[in-house]
C-alpha cells in the first residue's frame, strides 16, 4: 500500500512537473511573442522613445510579461491611430488623383495601408504629396472657373445659351453645382480650352462680318443721303465698326439675329440703290463738274451724262463699279486741281490787277478827279495803290509764264484756262500791251505836233475860241466769258480760235489780222480816232 501510495505520489509529482514545464514553456513563448510584437510595433511606428519599453531584467517570466503588456497596449493604440491617419491621407490623395484623372464619380475602395511602415516620416511624405495635390486641385479649379467665366462672357456677347454650352463640356460646370463639385479633370480642362477657342474664333468671324456690314451700311447711307433718324436705328451695328475683338463685351452685340438684321438692311439698301442709281451717279457727276469748274478745266458735261445714262441703261456695268470709277475720277480731279492751284491763284491776281489798271485809266480820264467831292480822297489813295500794283503786272506775267511752262513740262500737256491755252493768253496780253504802249507814244507825238500847229496858226491869224474838248480814245473792252464749258461763271480771257497757236508764231510776228480779246483793260484805238482825238491818259500826272 505504501509503495502504491508512493508510486501515485510520484506520478502526481511528475504530472505537476510536466504541467509546470509546459506552463513555463508557454509563458516563454508568450513572452517571446510579446517581445517580437513589441519590436515589430516599435519598428513600424519608428518611435521608441514615446513608449516605456522594459529593458532585460532577471524578473520572473510573469513579471516580465506584466511589464511588457502596458507598452504593447499603448503601441497598439498608436498603431490604430497611425493607420487611421495614413488611411485618411491616402484616401484624400486617391480622391484628388481620381478627380484629376476624371473618374471621381466612380466608387473608390478604402486604400490599403502598408502597416510595415507607419512612421511619422512616411506620414509626412504622404501629407506633403497631399498638399501638392490640393494646390494643384486649387489651381485647376481656379482655371476651370476662369474658363467657365470666359465661356459665359462669350456666350453673352454671341447671344448663345450658356447653360447648354457649358454642360456639353461637363454636367458639373453649370451654376447649380457647388464650386468644389466642379470637374477639374484633364479632359474637362482641354474641352473647356477648346470651347473657348471655338467661341473666340466665332466671335472674331462675327465681328468681322458685322464690321463689313456696318461699312456697307455707312457707304450706302452716305451714297443715298439717308437721314440721321434712320441711321440711329442701327447704332448697335455701327458702334463696333472700328472695335477690336477684346473691346466688344456688350450682351448680344454679335448675336446671329443682329447680323441677319444688318444683312437684310444692306440687301434692302442695295435694291434701293439700284433703283436710284441714276440719281446717285449724276450727283457724283455734279461733284466732278464742280471740281473741274473750280480748276477752270473744260469738259463736256452733256457727253459725260449721256455716257452715264448709256452705261446704266445697258446693265453691262455693276453699279458699285460705276460709282467706284467715278470716285476714282473725283480723286484724280482733286489731285489735278491741287496741282493747278498755285497757277490759278496767280491768274486770279493777274486778272484782278488788270481790272484795277482799267479802273485807273478811267480814273485818269476823269476831269473832276481832284475836286473836293465826297470820296475823292479815297479814290486818290486807291489810285496810288493801283499804280504800284500796275507796275508789278509785267513781273506777274513773267512769273506766270515760267510757272506754266514748268507745269507743262512736268505733266506733258498744255495748261488750259477754261479750254484756252494759258500761255497763248499771256502771249496775246503781252503783244496787246506792247501795241498799246506804241499807240500811246504815237498819240503823244501827234498831240505835240497838233499843239505846235495851233501855236503857229495863233501867231499868224490870232487867237481863236478854244474848241470843245475832244473826247478820249475809244476804250474797247474785251468781253469776258460768261461761263466756262462747265456751266459755271468764269473770269478767263476769251481768245479767238485762230490765235490759239504756238508761242513761236507770236514771237515771229505772224499774227492773224483778227484781234484777240484781252483783259478788260486792253485799249483798242482806230486810225480815225487816233487822228482826231488825243488821249488824256498820257497828259494826266503820274500822281495827284
Amino acid at each position: 500500500m505504501l509503495l502504491q501510495i508512493e508510486q501515485e505520489c510520484l506520478d502526481v509529482y511528475k504530472r505537476k512537473v510536466e504541467l509546470a514545464a509546459k506552463s513555463r514553456a508557454l509563458l516563454l513563448q508568450t513572452l517571446s511573442d510579446a517581445k517580437l510584437e513589441l519590436s515589430t510595433l516599435v519598428s513600424a511606428l519608428g518611435d521608441r522613445s514615446s513608449v516605456g519599453i522594459p529593458e532585460k531584467a532577471s524578473e520572473t517570466i510573469k513579471k516580465q510579461l506584466a511589464a511588457i503588456a502596458p507598452a504593447l497596449e499603448q503601441l497598439w493604440k498608436q498603431k490604430e491611430e497611425r493607420v487611421k491617419e495614413f488611411s485618411d491621407v491616402q484616401f484624400q490623395i486617391q480622391k484628388i488623383c481620381g478627380e484629376i484623372a476624371g473618374n471621381a464619380s466612380e466608387q473608390m475602395d478604402a486604400p490599403a495601408v502598408d502597416e510595415s511602415d507607419l512612421s511619422l516620416k512616411k506620414l509626412d511624405e504622404y501629407q506633403v504629396k497631399l498638399k501638392e495635390l490640393q494646390k494643384e486641385k486649387s489651381d485647376r479649379l481656379r482655371k476651370v472657373l476662369e474658363l467657365v467665366s470666359t465661356v459665359h462672357d462669350l456666350c453673352a456677347v454671341l447671344g448663345m445659351d450658356f447653360f447648354s454650352t457649358v454642360t456639353e463640356v461637363h454636367p458639373s460646370l453649370d451654376d447649380s453645382t457647388g464650386v468644389q463639385s466642379k470637374s477639374i479633370s484633364n479632359d474637362t480642362l482641354s474641352r473647356l480650352v477648346k470651347t473657348v477657342s471655338v467661341l473666340r474664333e466665332d466671335k472674331k468671324k462675327r465681328l468681322h462680318k458685322l464690321q463689313e456690314l456696318a461699312t456697307q451700311l455707312i457707304d450706302l447711307w452716305n451714297l443715298m443721303d439717308t437721314p440721321e433718324e434712320e441711321r440711329r436705328l442701327f447704332d448697335h451695328v455701327t458702334c463696333n465698326i472700328s472695335a477690336s475683338v477684346d473691346e466688344v463685351s456688350v450682351s448680344d452685340a454679335l448675336a446671329l439675329e443682329l447680323i441677319e438684321q444688318a444683312e437684310v438692311e444692306v440687301e434692302r439698301l442695295d435694291k434701293l440703290k439700284s433703283s436710284r442709281m441714276k440719281e446717285i451717279a449724276f450727283k457724283r457727276q455734279v461733284e466732278l463738274e464742280e471740281i473741274f469748274a473750280s480748276a477752270h478745266i473744260e469738259i463736256d458735261p452733256e457727253a459725260a451724262r449721256e455716257k452715264i445714262m448709256a452705261l446704266i441703261d445697258s446693265g453691262n456695268v455693276e453699279p458699285t463699279e460705276l460709282l467706284a470709277d467715278m470716285d476714282n475720277q473725283i480723286a484724280k480731279a482733286k489731285e489735278e486741281a491741287l496741282s493747278r492751284k498755285d497757277i490759278l491763284d496767280r491768274v486770279e491776281k493777274w486778272m484782278s490787277a488788270c481790272e484795277e489798271e482799267s479802273w485807273l485809266e478811267d480814273y485818269n480820264r476823269d476831269e473832276n478827279r481832284y475836286n473836293a467831292s465826297r470820296g475823292a480822297h479815297l479814290n486818290l489813295k486807291r489810285a496810288e495803290k493801283v499804280r504800284i500794283l500796275v507796275n508789278k503786272i509785267p513781273g506777274m506775267v513773267d512769273t506766270l509764264v515760267a510757272k506754266t511752262q514748268a507745269w507743262e513740262e512736268d505733266h506733258g500737256i498744255s495748261f488750259t484756262y477754261d479750254g484756252v491755252p494759258l500761255l497763248a493768253m499771256l502771249d496775246e496780253y503781252a503783244m496787246l500791251r506792247q501795241e498799246r504802249e506804241e499807240e500811246k507814244r504815237r498819240l503823244r507825238g501827234q498831240k505835240k505836233l497838233g499843239e505846235q500847229q495851233n501855236t503857229d496858226q495863233e501867231a499868224v491869224f490870232g487867237s481863236r475860241p478854244s474848241p470843245a474838248r475832244p473826247s478820249g480814245p475809244k476804250k474797247v473792252v474785251a468781253p469776258r466769258a460768261n461761263g466756262g464749258a462747265n456751266g459755271t461763271p468764269s473770269r478767263r480771257l476769251s481768245l479767238n480760235t485762230n490765235q490759239n497757236g504756238s508761242r513761236s508764231a507770236a514771237k515771229d510776228g505772224k499774227r492773224d489780222s483778227v484781234k484777240l480779246a484781252g483783259p478788260a483793260n486792253y485799249i483798242g484805238i482806230s486810225k480815225e480816232d487816233a487822228a482826231s482825238h488825243v488821249s488824256e491818259t498820257d497828259t494826266s500826272p503820274a500822281s495827284p
